[in-house]
Protein backbone atom coordinates (compact mmCIF):
# COMPACT_ATOMS: atom_id res chain seq x y z
CA UNK A 1 0.00 0.00 0.00
CA UNK A 2 1.75 3.50 -1.49
CA UNK A 3 1.44 6.29 0.76
CA UNK A 4 1.69 8.74 -2.19
CA UNK A 5 -1.94 6.56 -3.00
CA UNK A 6 -3.29 7.16 0.25
CA UNK A 7 -3.00 10.96 0.44
CA UNK A 8 -4.32 10.61 -3.00
CA UNK A 9 -7.28 9.39 -1.52
CA UNK A 10 -7.84 11.54 1.59
CA UNK A 11 -7.70 14.10 -0.09
CA UNK A 12 -10.45 13.11 -2.78
CA UNK A 13 -12.40 11.98 0.49
CA UNK A 14 -12.13 15.16 2.10
CA UNK A 15 -12.93 17.02 -1.05
CA UNK A 16 -15.90 14.59 -2.33
CA UNK A 17 -14.62 16.48 -5.76
CA UNK A 18 -12.04 15.43 -7.78
CA UNK A 19 -11.18 18.68 -9.63
CA UNK A 20 -10.53 19.93 -5.96
CA UNK A 21 -9.17 17.39 -4.46
CA UNK A 22 -6.03 17.35 -7.35
CA UNK A 23 -5.88 21.03 -7.25
CA UNK A 24 -5.09 20.53 -3.73
CA UNK A 25 -2.39 18.00 -4.33
CA UNK A 26 -0.71 19.96 -7.48
CA UNK A 27 -1.69 16.95 -10.20
CA UNK A 28 -4.23 16.15 -13.00
CA UNK A 29 -7.70 14.83 -11.96
CA UNK A 30 -6.66 11.78 -14.41
CA UNK A 31 -3.70 11.16 -12.41
CA UNK A 32 -5.55 11.21 -9.03
CA UNK A 33 -8.38 8.90 -10.83
CA UNK A 34 -5.61 6.15 -11.64
CA UNK A 35 -3.92 6.46 -8.04
CA UNK A 36 -7.20 5.62 -6.31
CA UNK A 37 -8.10 2.97 -8.82
CA UNK A 38 -4.42 1.57 -7.89
CA UNK A 39 -5.22 1.77 -4.50
CA UNK A 40 -8.82 0.06 -4.52
CA UNK A 41 -7.02 -2.48 -6.93
CA UNK A 42 -3.95 -3.00 -3.71
CA UNK A 43 -7.13 -3.48 -0.82
CA UNK A 44 -9.59 -5.59 -3.30
CA UNK A 45 -12.68 -3.32 -2.53
CA UNK A 46 -14.22 -0.32 -4.21
CA UNK A 47 -13.18 2.88 -1.61
CA UNK A 48 -15.47 5.40 -3.72
CA UNK A 49 -18.74 5.42 -5.65
CA UNK A 50 -18.45 8.23 -8.69
CA UNK A 51 -20.37 9.79 -11.52
CA UNK A 52 -20.23 12.42 -13.60
CA UNK A 53 -21.96 14.89 -10.98
CA UNK A 54 -20.84 13.29 -7.50
CA UNK A 55 -18.24 11.73 -5.27
CA UNK A 56 -19.31 9.52 -2.29
CA UNK A 57 -17.71 7.22 -0.05
CA UNK A 58 -18.14 3.48 0.34
CA UNK A 59 -17.97 1.85 3.89
CA UNK A 60 -15.08 0.56 3.28
CA UNK A 61 -14.07 4.18 2.22
CA UNK A 62 -15.38 5.67 5.19
CA UNK A 63 -13.50 3.05 7.43
CA UNK A 64 -9.95 3.37 5.11
CA UNK A 65 -10.50 7.17 5.80
CA UNK A 66 -10.05 7.60 9.41
CA UNK A 67 -7.09 4.43 9.60
CA UNK A 68 -5.42 6.32 6.70
CA UNK A 69 -5.45 9.84 8.48
CA UNK A 70 -3.87 8.08 11.40
CA UNK A 71 -1.07 6.25 8.95
CA UNK A 72 -0.05 9.35 7.43
CA UNK A 73 -0.09 11.58 10.67
CA UNK A 74 2.21 8.71 11.92
CA UNK A 75 4.69 8.99 8.56
CA UNK A 76 4.48 12.17 8.76
CA UNK A 77 5.53 13.02 12.41
CA UNK A 78 8.55 10.25 11.90
CA UNK A 79 9.62 11.59 8.74
CA UNK A 80 9.65 15.44 10.82
CA UNK A 81 11.25 13.63 13.74
CA UNK A 82 14.55 12.39 11.50
CA UNK A 83 14.54 15.63 9.15
CA UNK A 84 14.48 17.89 12.42
CA UNK A 85 17.49 15.52 14.22
CA UNK A 86 19.27 16.05 10.63
CA UNK A 87 18.50 20.11 10.01
CA UNK A 88 19.87 20.25 13.64
CA UNK A 89 23.49 18.46 12.35
CA UNK A 90 23.85 20.44 9.25
CA UNK A 91 21.80 23.62 10.07
CA UNK A 92 20.18 24.10 7.26
CA UNK A 93 17.22 25.84 6.08
CA UNK A 94 14.48 25.18 2.91
CA UNK A 95 12.77 27.84 2.31
CA UNK A 96 10.49 28.32 -0.89
CA UNK A 97 9.12 31.60 -1.88
CA UNK A 98 7.07 32.81 -4.77
CA UNK A 99 8.65 35.47 -7.21
CA UNK A 100 6.83 38.45 -5.28
CA UNK A 101 8.56 37.18 -1.67
CA UNK A 102 11.87 36.31 -3.43
CA UNK A 103 12.42 39.80 -4.95
CA UNK A 104 10.71 42.12 -2.24
CA UNK A 105 10.22 40.95 1.49
CA UNK A 106 13.28 37.87 1.48
CA UNK A 107 16.54 39.34 0.64
CA UNK A 108 16.84 42.00 3.74
CA UNK A 109 15.13 39.16 6.26
CA UNK A 110 17.74 36.78 4.96
CA UNK A 111 20.71 39.07 5.24
CA UNK A 112 19.21 40.23 9.08
CA UNK A 113 18.84 36.27 9.76
CA UNK A 114 22.44 35.24 8.24
CA UNK A 115 23.69 38.03 11.10
CA UNK A 116 21.92 36.13 13.66
CA UNK A 117 22.31 32.92 12.76
CA UNK A 118 25.90 32.55 10.75
CA UNK A 119 26.05 28.62 11.24
CA UNK A 120 22.97 27.81 9.18
CA UNK A 121 22.73 27.90 5.81
CA UNK A 122 19.95 28.83 3.50
CA UNK A 123 18.60 26.83 1.13
CA UNK A 124 15.92 28.95 -1.19
CA UNK A 125 14.05 27.40 -3.91
CA UNK A 126 11.55 29.96 -5.90
CA UNK A 127 8.46 28.56 -7.41
CA UNK A 128 4.16 28.88 -7.36
CA UNK A 129 2.31 27.97 -5.29
CA UNK A 130 0.55 25.38 -5.81
CA UNK A 131 4.08 23.95 -6.42
CA UNK A 132 5.58 25.02 -3.51
CA UNK A 133 2.60 23.70 -0.53
CA UNK A 134 3.26 20.67 -2.02
CA UNK A 135 7.18 20.66 -1.39
CA UNK A 136 6.19 22.11 2.12
CA UNK A 137 3.64 18.80 2.87
CA UNK A 138 6.29 16.24 1.89
CA UNK A 139 9.10 17.80 3.85
CA UNK A 140 11.67 18.88 1.26
CA UNK A 141 10.69 22.40 2.15
CA UNK A 142 10.47 23.88 5.83
CA UNK A 143 8.99 27.29 5.43
CA UNK A 144 7.19 28.62 1.97
CA UNK A 145 6.29 32.64 1.59
CA UNK A 146 2.93 32.10 -0.40
CA UNK A 147 -0.20 33.25 -1.50
CA UNK A 148 -2.57 31.43 0.72
CA UNK A 149 -4.85 29.23 -0.93
CA UNK A 150 -8.93 29.46 -0.75
CA UNK A 151 -9.08 26.36 0.29
CA UNK A 152 -5.82 25.66 2.59
CA UNK A 153 -4.39 21.93 3.28
CA UNK A 154 -5.76 21.47 7.28
CA UNK A 155 -2.23 20.40 7.92
CA UNK A 156 -0.65 23.18 6.88
CA UNK A 157 -0.42 26.50 9.38
CA UNK A 158 -0.51 30.49 7.52
CA UNK A 159 1.11 33.49 9.36
CA UNK A 160 -0.60 36.14 7.45
CA UNK A 161 2.14 39.32 6.76
CA UNK A 162 0.99 41.52 3.66
CA UNK A 163 -1.33 42.66 1.21
CA UNK A 164 1.09 43.85 -1.87
CA UNK A 165 -0.81 46.75 -4.22
CA UNK A 166 -1.08 46.12 -7.87
CA UNK A 167 0.27 48.58 -10.42
CA UNK A 168 -0.88 48.71 -14.30
CA UNK A 169 2.58 48.18 -16.26
CA UNK A 170 1.56 49.63 -19.78
CA UNK A 171 4.00 50.41 -23.07
CA UNK A 172 5.74 53.55 -22.46
CA UNK A 173 4.57 54.84 -26.32
CA UNK A 174 1.00 54.02 -24.63
CA UNK A 175 -1.68 57.04 -24.37
CA UNK A 176 -1.86 56.26 -20.54
CA UNK A 177 1.92 56.14 -19.77
CA UNK A 178 2.11 60.11 -18.92
CA UNK A 179 -0.40 59.63 -16.35
CA UNK A 180 0.13 58.93 -12.61
CA UNK A 181 -2.87 56.83 -11.64
CA UNK A 182 -5.32 55.20 -13.89
CA UNK A 183 -8.98 53.39 -13.30
CA UNK A 184 -10.36 50.17 -14.31
CA UNK A 185 -12.46 52.05 -16.83
CA UNK A 186 -9.74 53.85 -18.37
CA UNK A 187 -8.33 49.52 -19.36
CA UNK A 188 -12.03 48.47 -20.77
CA UNK A 189 -10.75 48.59 -24.30
CA UNK A 190 -7.17 47.05 -23.75
CA UNK A 191 -5.97 43.55 -24.36
CA UNK A 192 -5.13 42.36 -21.13
CA UNK A 193 -2.32 39.99 -20.17
CA UNK A 194 -3.06 37.82 -17.63
CA UNK A 195 -0.95 34.61 -15.99
CA UNK A 196 -3.07 31.15 -16.19
CA UNK A 197 -4.95 30.87 -13.31
CA UNK A 198 -4.13 27.28 -12.11
CA UNK A 199 -0.74 28.28 -11.69
CA UNK A 200 -1.50 31.81 -10.33
CA UNK A 201 -4.94 31.99 -9.32
CA UNK A 202 -4.67 35.15 -7.09
CA UNK A 203 -2.89 37.50 -9.51
CA UNK A 204 -5.35 35.97 -12.47
CA UNK A 205 -8.53 36.37 -10.04
CA UNK A 206 -7.50 39.71 -9.08
CA UNK A 207 -7.64 41.44 -12.75
CA UNK A 208 -10.80 39.55 -13.19
CA UNK A 209 -12.37 40.97 -10.08
CA UNK A 210 -11.42 44.32 -10.98
CA UNK A 211 -13.15 44.31 -14.04
CA UNK A 212 -16.06 42.24 -12.91
CA UNK A 213 -16.10 45.29 -9.83
CA UNK A 214 -16.43 48.19 -12.36
CA UNK A 215 -18.69 46.30 -14.41
CA UNK A 216 -16.74 45.64 -17.14
CA UNK A 217 -15.93 42.57 -19.27
CA UNK A 218 -11.89 41.82 -18.90
CA UNK A 219 -10.72 41.86 -22.78
CA UNK A 220 -7.87 38.48 -22.31
CA UNK A 221 -5.10 38.77 -24.96
CA UNK A 222 -2.50 37.13 -23.86
CA UNK A 223 -1.71 34.54 -21.27
CA UNK A 224 2.08 34.03 -19.74
CA UNK A 225 2.84 33.19 -16.14
CA UNK A 226 6.02 34.49 -15.31
CA UNK A 227 6.09 38.09 -14.07
CA UNK A 228 9.28 38.93 -16.45
CA UNK A 229 7.52 37.24 -19.90
CA UNK A 230 4.41 39.24 -19.13
CA UNK A 231 6.15 42.73 -18.67
CA UNK A 232 8.32 41.55 -21.88
CA UNK A 233 5.21 41.21 -23.60
CA UNK A 234 3.86 44.79 -22.62
CA UNK A 235 7.14 46.12 -23.60
CA UNK A 236 6.73 44.40 -26.89
CA UNK A 237 2.66 46.33 -27.31
CA UNK A 238 0.87 42.99 -26.94
CA UNK A 239 -1.22 44.77 -24.13
CA UNK A 240 -1.44 45.89 -20.50
CA UNK A 241 -0.89 43.91 -17.28
CA UNK A 242 -2.24 44.64 -13.72
CA UNK A 243 0.62 43.52 -11.63
CA UNK A 244 2.44 43.21 -7.98
CA UNK A 245 3.96 46.53 -7.39
CA UNK A 246 7.37 44.59 -6.88
CA UNK A 247 7.22 44.28 -10.45
CA UNK A 248 8.23 47.69 -11.01
CA UNK A 249 11.71 47.05 -10.14
CA UNK A 250 12.31 44.91 -13.26
CA UNK A 251 14.60 46.58 -14.97
CA UNK A 252 12.56 46.34 -18.83
CA UNK A 253 13.06 49.36 -21.00
CA UNK A 254 9.43 50.30 -22.82
CA UNK A 255 7.31 50.04 -19.77
CA UNK A 256 5.90 52.48 -17.87
CA UNK A 257 3.86 51.61 -13.92
CA UNK A 258 1.62 53.05 -13.09
CA UNK A 259 -0.48 53.19 -9.85
CA UNK A 260 -4.23 51.65 -10.28
CA UNK A 261 -7.33 53.46 -8.61
CA UNK A 262 -9.74 51.01 -7.88
CA UNK A 263 -13.12 50.68 -6.07
CA UNK A 264 -12.27 47.10 -5.09
CA UNK A 265 -9.07 45.71 -3.22
CA UNK A 266 -6.45 45.80 -6.03
CA UNK A 267 -3.64 43.99 -3.53
CA UNK A 268 -2.07 40.46 -3.22
CA UNK A 269 -2.21 38.92 -0.31
CA UNK A 270 1.29 37.37 1.26
CA UNK A 271 1.87 34.84 3.57
CA UNK A 272 4.42 31.89 5.40
CA UNK A 273 3.26 28.86 5.26
CA UNK A 274 4.65 25.84 8.03
CA UNK A 275 3.52 22.18 8.69
CA UNK A 276 0.97 22.71 11.55
CA UNK A 277 1.98 21.16 15.20
CA UNK A 278 5.86 20.63 14.25
CA UNK A 279 8.84 21.42 15.90
CA UNK A 280 11.89 23.26 14.63
CA UNK A 281 14.08 25.56 15.92
CA UNK A 282 15.76 27.34 13.01
CA UNK A 283 12.12 27.88 11.26
CA UNK A 284 10.84 29.02 14.35
CA UNK A 285 13.98 31.39 14.08
CA UNK A 286 13.15 32.99 11.79
CA UNK A 287 9.44 33.49 12.30
CA UNK A 288 10.19 35.38 15.12
CA UNK A 289 12.32 37.58 13.38
CA UNK A 290 9.51 38.32 10.88
CA UNK A 291 6.98 38.61 13.33
CA UNK A 292 9.11 41.28 15.73
CA UNK A 293 10.39 43.74 12.66
CA UNK A 294 7.16 42.96 10.06
CA UNK A 295 6.35 46.70 9.40
CA UNK A 296 9.92 47.19 8.48
CA UNK A 297 10.37 44.00 6.30
CA UNK A 298 6.97 45.00 4.44
CA UNK A 299 8.52 48.24 3.32
CA UNK A 300 10.71 45.72 1.42
CA UNK A 301 7.82 44.57 -0.15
Amino acid sequence: MDLHHLRCFVAAAEELHFGRAAQRLDMLPSALGRFIRLLEEDLGTRLMTRTTRSVALTDDGTVLLKEARALLAQADALAGKFRTGGRKRAAIIRVGAIDSAAAGLLPRLLHDFRKRRPDVTVQLVEDKTVRLLPRLLSGRLDLAFVRPPERADKRLEFLFLLHETAVVAVPDHHALAARKRVTVADLEQEPLIVPERRSRPHSHDLTMKLFTEAGFEARVGQIADEKQTIVNMVSAGLGVAIVPRWTSRMATRGVRFIRLAASGMNTLPLAAACVRATRDPVRDDVLAMLKADLPRYAKEA
